[in-house]
């Protein structure tokens, strides 16, 4: 029997805000709990691989709960990784904007790469305000945006021998409502790794009208050609706004420690500080200690890694490539193969339909805004012979 919402039975979404109401809901989540639990099934949905974190990290991990190191720490991160970080930093991109070593003033220990998303953002947009996203791109990233009142305005990608942007596309995408240009590369669910010149063409955009960059660079490492991915690093000066997102979770198997970091300037210290204390109150410890050993000792398994994907990469790409059915620009970086399929243009259907008669699950490209419609996500950071087996389970289904 129904019962009529009355003052001691609410209609409970009546009673919340409706910008709340109206935050999309993932469609990479509805095909995940749509095909969880499947005997059998090869997952290839989500943005993680099959490894579990590696045993240094987990020791380190094991080690400071066994010290006791269970009370509230730090709101900025404890001092031993924000200077990990600093070293990392310093390794890999060279010199900080003005010369010299990265400061550890500079980083802000986060609950994973959404967390330190969720905070640039606050930081910068709210009601009214217009931010520029390059598309197809991670739904995240709107999801922030809409929480925090304000709008996302897609700047779809081009398609040519590449994905690539277009910079007098997103010039004229300004508005004098935007405030923000989010621009993730090397890009989920993409692949797209944006050169130094469109990375410079970004900036210069964004220095003609006064806009805040946030970049997320948590791919960077994950490249195929030997190298880092070009980055805002490379050509930003100490002025420009730029706030950085990074996360453990892909470079070392660590989605479930959820460490990430913000990099900001030292001034808006006290600010993101306050950010941290009233949202999450801090990072746990313990998996900090296990974020330090990652950046202290994790360049072996990183280097291992990167070849497993490749391997796992070129499986699926030349095994898809045969069917003739399958179309998609190689992943220059990046663990996941952006692909549409010849008589599919519901990505939703598509995706239910490989769950359900080839035992794949893979993300409905619709769900990453406009220019991914018609488009499949298939993260391949798992074992190449898994990979194998899902390449060869999409290919005699596209037989029948």
């Amino acid at each position: 029997m129904n019962v009529a919402p009355s003052p001691l039975n609410p209609d409970w979404l009546d009673q919340i805000r409706p910008a709340m109401r109206a935050v999309a809901t993932s469609g990479i989540l509805e095909v995940f709990n749509y095909g969880r639990g499947r005997q059998g099934l090869i997952p290839l949905w989500v943005g993680e691989g099959d490894l579990p974190t590696p045993p240094f990290i987990c020791e380190a991990a094991k080690a400071s709960l066994d010290r006791g190191e269970t009370f509230y720490t730090y709101q900025r991160g404890v001092p031993e990784l924000r200077a990990a970080i600093a070293a990392y930093m310093t390794r890999v991109y060279g010199a900080a904007p003005g010369g010299g070593a990265f400061s550890p003033e500079n980083f802000f220990v986060t609950i994973g790469g959404m967390h330190a998303i969720e905070i640039a953002t606050r930081l910068i947009v709210g009601p009214g305000d217009e931010a520029l996203i390059p598309s197809p791109a991670w739904p995240n990233f709107v999801g922030a945006l809409e929480i925090s009142g304000a709008r996302a305005v897609p700047v779809r990608l081009d398609r040519t021998s590449r994905w690539s942007l277009d910079p007098d596309k997103l010039a004229s995408a300004v508005t004098p409502a935007t405030r923000l240009i989010f621009f993730n590369t090397p890009a989920n669910p993409t692949g797209f790794v944006a050169t130094r010149e469109e990375i410079a063409a970004t900036l210069a955009i964004a220095r003609r009208h006064g806009l805040w960059i946030i970049a997320d660079e948590i791919y960077g490492r994950l490249t195929y050609d030997g190298a880092r991915a070009p980055s805002f690093h490379d050509v930003m000066a100490p002025d420009d706004k730029i706030l950085f997102v990074q996360t453990l979770s892909k470079n070392w198997a660590m989605t479930g420690f959820r460490v990430g970091w913000l990099e900001a300037p030292p001034a808006l210290g006290d600010v993101i500080e306050n950010l941290v204390q009233f949202t999450t109150s801090g990072v746990p410890v313990f998996t900090q200690r296990a974020a330090t050993a990652a950046l202290d000792q994790g360049e072996e398994f990183l280097a291992w890694q990167i070849d497993r994907c490749r391997r796992s990469r070129d499986i699926l790409c030349e095994g898809l490539k045969a069917t003739g059915q399958v179309r998609f620009f190689e992943p220059e970086a990046a663990f996941y193969l952006f692909c549409s399929v010849d008589g599919f243009a519901d990505s939703r259907a598509l995706a239910l339909s490989l769950i359900d008669e080839a035992g794949v699950g893979a993300a409905p490209g619709g769900a990453f805004g406009p220019g991914g419609e018609g488009h499949l996500r298939l993260c391949f950071a798992r074992d190449p012979d898994q990979i194998a087996d899902a390449t060869r389970r999409m290919a005699n289904w596209l037989k029948r």
